[in-house]
């Protein structure tokens, strides 16, 4: 790896939107790098839903980003329809809802010209049988469902076959500046302690919830909220569409299906620190409890993990409900602040990030005195061969289609074969990054199944010695650091099945193996 890089811009933070400005820069023909602290996705882009939001759910709290939802919806499923699966979405009120806010969520629609249609209460459960049957009204909107992971993936993919570098593992630790203008970059790679520094034209801070750390290291201030939202995975699919709560939002309220599962949450609640973003027994609780009411089968339903996520709210942090506080976004230009090349990028949504994207390689092209326009609006977002490992599902049809004698399962939950991780892998190879475990769960299905990497953690690491991406003892490093990873979203869910699957577990890695996991990670 190069010490000493010299781009036009240089972008931190690689979720959604961090690789949505790197592919809008990219388009328009401009060099640009981004860096990445940990990998892809790894805070709210990674750590949500993966609900594209119609806009109902703000009709009432915040119609413009209702607005910009609406709009983003549409463009996204035309120009991005291998990440969306169109299923549609209702909003539903059960009995002891605000008969109000029922009554009034049609003209909410209707004020931004939001679809919105009323459906017969036994047509609806028709089609989701899971719904309760203290059901007392159900609306039909234009919700879906997109793959977050997916979606960055193609989204970095693309840039950099147009020339964008992409870094994992760097962190920024320092700017040195040079009268009001921000010269070199700092960072250091956390796995190795090797440091770079880079010199850009233009930096964009695109960090999400770290977007007021990394400011604060350019010696300028920006007020966020931190509202951690922890959400929770069943073990199958539970309905065909989306299902909202008919009401105010409030914790537990959305159910979003994921390709052969899916996702209920979600709660918020302020957090002071970024230290310690988990999911807590409380959490859960109140999400089964509140689910429940909608749906009772999640009462009963096997959930295989928990996950938490942070959104950056915009405001001075107030005493309120975070709830009320705007899901639009924040587009900073430093030179307010004296720093004439600093950009930050915050707020927003996952079905935003397009929006959020294009305003901000705006801004920059002005800067820079880049005249071409923004293609992200037209050009669709081609489904790289790269990313096709990430697709629920898509491994068993790829595999019992037709497969290689020789081509080995290597994770049985999710039918990866080693076909696919040989993929992988050599992706990594071509733009010279190490292979790990948790880079790879990244662009694949390992971990995300029952066992929750129990078993195909040690087949992969075994795959990655005899391919000589590990020595010595780095592989038990790759699997302790694998499996804690997966324990986050185990130890608050240990009741009935997923009790037996974790003392599993323990047995073979613990006992068996005699690795010492971090109970406390």
């Amino acid at each position: 790896m190069e010490k000493n890089l010299k781009t036009q811009v240089l972008i931190i933070g690689g979720g959604a939107t961090g690789a949505g400005v790197a592919r809008d820069l990219s388009l328009r023909g401009v060099n640009c790098i981004l860096v990445e602290k940990k990998d892809i996705n790894a805070g709210a882009s990674g750590a949500n839903h993966g609900l594209l939001h119609s806009g109902a759910r703000y009709v009432s709290s915040d119609p413009e980003s209702a607005k910009e939802c609406r709009d983003e919806n549409r463009r996204l499923k035309q120009l991005a329809p291998d990440c969306v699966e169109e299923t549609g979405g209702l909003f539903v009120a059960v009995e002891g809802d605000d008969e109000k806010f029922i009554a009034d969520f049609p003209g909410y629609c209707d004020n931004i010209d939001l679809p919105c249609r009323q459906i017969d209460i036994s047509e609806a459960r028709e089609a989701e049988p899971a719904l309760s049957d203290k059901t007392i009204a159900v609306y039909e909107v234009e919700d879906a469902s997109i793959d977050p992971f997916k979606l960055v993936l193609e989204n970095i993919t693309d840039a950099q076959k147009l020339g964008c570098k992409f870094f994992r593992h760097l962190k920024v630790v320092k700017f040195n500046k040079t009268g009001n203008n921000i010269k070199t970059v700092n960072l250091v790679n956390k796995n190795t302690g090797e440091t770079m520094s880079i010199e850009a034209d233009i930096v964009v801070n695109a960090t999400g919830a770290w977007a007021g750390q990394v400011a604060a290291l350019a010696g300028t201030h920006i007020d966020l909220i931190y509202s951690k939202g922890t959400l929770l995975i069943t073990h199958s699919r539970i309905t065909q569409r989306v299902v909202n709560r008919l009401r105010p939002p409030a914790d537990a309220d959305i159910l979003v299906p994921g390709g052969t599962v899916s996702i209920i949450g979600t709660t918020s609640l302020r957090m002071e620190s970024l230290d310690e973003i988990k999911p807590t027994v409380a959490e859960v609780d109140r999400i089964v409890g509140e689910g429940a009411s909608m749906m009772p089968v999640l009462e009963t339903s096997r959930y295989i993990r928990a996950y938490s996520g942070v959104r950056p709210l915009l405001g001075g942090g107030g005493k309120g409900d975070d709830r009320s506080v705007t899901r639009g976004f924040d587009l900073v230009d430093h030179a307010k602040d004296g720093i004439e090349n600093f950009i930050t990028i915050t707020g927003g949504k996952l079905t935003t990030f397009r929006l959020m994207a294009e305003k901000t390689a705006d801004l920059v092209c002005s800067r820079i005195g880049v005249s071409a326009p923004c293609q992200t609006r037209k050009i669709p977002l081609i489904s790289a061969h790269e990313t096709r490992w990430a697709v629920p599902g898509f491994s068993p049809k790829n595999w019992f289609n037709s497969h290689d004698k020789d081509d080995l399962l290597l994770c049985e939950c999710e039918m990866v074969p080693q076909s696919a991780i040989e993929e992988i892998v050599g992706y990594f190879d071509i733009f010279d990054k190490h292979a790990d475990l948790n880079g790879i769960g990244k662009r694949s299905r390992i971990g995300k199944g029952s066992c929750q990497g129990n078993f195909c953690s040690l087949r992969i690491a075994a795959y990655l010695y005899d391919r000589d991406h590990l020595s010595s003892d780095q592989g038990v490093s790759e699997i302790k650091s694998f499996l804690n990873e997966r324990w986050k979203g185990q130890r608050c869910l240990l009741w009935d099945t997923p009790v037996v699957q974790v003392e599993l577990q323990e047995a073979m890695h613990c006992g068996f193996f005699g690795l010492e996991l971090n109970p406390d990670s």
